[in-house]
């Protein structure tokens, strides 16, 4: 059976339209890029793409974090303080005690178990809004950072804590300067994509789900594949897979199925779109909402590893501003400020567009001030982009 241009055309238009945030947060990400790309020969250089993963790590970890909390209709606050924090009590451990990287880093951890558990007790079994809990935690966590570091700065870590996020795992470089590690290992990730798109998409025929025609999945399928080997070709052009790319990968597809196969993300997504109707249905909500917080606290806590690693020192006032860049990872990226929509690819993307956009008015010279407008009006402009499709949503039924 032949596919008729006609059939493809109304395929295109259902998959746009399908999630109209998501599709447009990917056309402005690729916009930006090309215009970066076209203004600034060095914003494709294998170093400088390498760069911003580095740079903007932590964004994407915390990003993942706080979509969680976004979509449960609450929000964090104090993730930039616990950032700080978890980075200060791993320096005191490593740096002061001598200890090895991995007590610190499990050292980090259990601070931010700790703080989650804390805030997670205040907004799920007291009843305080999440707004309020965590802005408390911010002044909190951010004068016990000053407590721990003696308003002074602790450097540098060195060995195997140095590397978290600043190291690279390579095989062999070939004769055109490519590592061959890194190509196989984005290869086999294309690979398992294909795979992974190909069963959703038996399944959906299977519960008699509408796909998008044949030739318009092969077609996104090579699409993403040649993205994606590129990226990995240039990453092995300059100093091979980093670390903490791996790190993120884990994350990713770790809370991409938790979110979308798991009970406990299935709640989340109930809670916020309905909270009401949660709680008729059974859903215990005082229990997902501590879990909530309390993974947002540990994944502030590696993003508080990651960064101290990436700077190779605790400073009291590390973090700052972090939580604003987390949270506009999650809107820019298609999360509703109402709650109940979002998803963590989105947040992915919506972060990768910070720091992309950051990493390109860099190069081209231009002053923090003007980054921050910009950034202030993107954001601005996501959120109105969601009110403005909530309306439309609403209009049509």
């Amino acid at each position: 059976m032949t596919t008729t241009v006609a059939e493809v055309g109304v395929g295109v238009r259902n998959l746009v339209t399908r999630n109209v945030r998501q599709s447009g947060i990917f056309v402005a990400f690729v916009a930006i890029f090309v215009l970066f790309a076209v203004l600034k020969s060095e914003f494709l250089s294998p170093g400088n793409l390498t760069n911003i993963i580095l740079q903007y790590s932590y964004v994407l970890i915390l990003a993942t974090g706080m979509l969680m909390v976004i979509v449960l209709g609450q929000i964090d606050l104090s993730v930039g303080a616990v950032v700080a924090l978890t980075g200060a009590v791993a320096a005191n451990v490593v740096i002061k005690e001598h200890a090895p990287w991995y007590v610190g880093v499990l050292a980090a951890l259990a601070v931010g178990l700790l703080v989650g558990c804390w805030q997670g007790f205040w907004v799920a079994y007291v009843g305080i809004p999440g707004f309020i809990v965590t802005l408390a935690g911010m002044l909190l966590f951010r004068g016990l950072t000053y407590m721990v570091l003696g308003n002074s700065s602790l450097s540098p870590f060195n060995g195997t804590y140095y590397r978290i996020a600043n190291g690279f795992i390579n095989g062999w470089f070939g004769g055109y300067g490519i590592d061959v590690f890194t190509v196989v290992v984005f290869a086999i990730a294309v690979v398992g994509y294909a795979v992974s798109q190909w069963r959703t998409r038996r399944a959906r025929i299977a519960y008699q789900q509408s796909v998008e025609p044949m030739p318009l999945f092969l077609a996104k399928l090579v699409v993403v594949g040649a993205v994606v080997l590129w990226f990995g070709s240039q990453l092995a052009r300059s100093r091979g897979l980093p670390i903490v790319l791996i790190l993120l990968a884990a994350l990713i597809i770790g809370y991409s199925i938790v979110m979308q196969r798991s009970v406990f993300g299935r709640h989340i997504y109930a809670i916020g779109g309905n909270l009401n109707a949660a709680q008729l249905s059974g859903v215990k909500v005082r229990r997902i909402t501590f879990w909530t917080f309390v993974n947002m606290g540990v994944l502030a806590s590696v993003a508080g590893i990651v960064f101290s690693a990436r700077t190779n020192s605790a400073q009291p006032g590390a973090g700052n501003m972090f939580e604003l860049d987390a949270i506009a990872a999650c809107f820019i990226g298609g999360a509703s400020t109402s709650g109940g929509v979002g998803r963590i690819t989105g947040a992915m993307i919506g972060g990768l567009l910070m720091g992309v956009l950051a990493n390109g008015m860099q190069l081209l010279g231009w002053g923090q001030s003007i980054q921050l407008v910009i950034k202030g009006i993107v954001l601005l402009l996501a959120v109105a982009f969601d009110v403005w499709n909530r309306r439309r949503a609403e209009a049509t039924r």
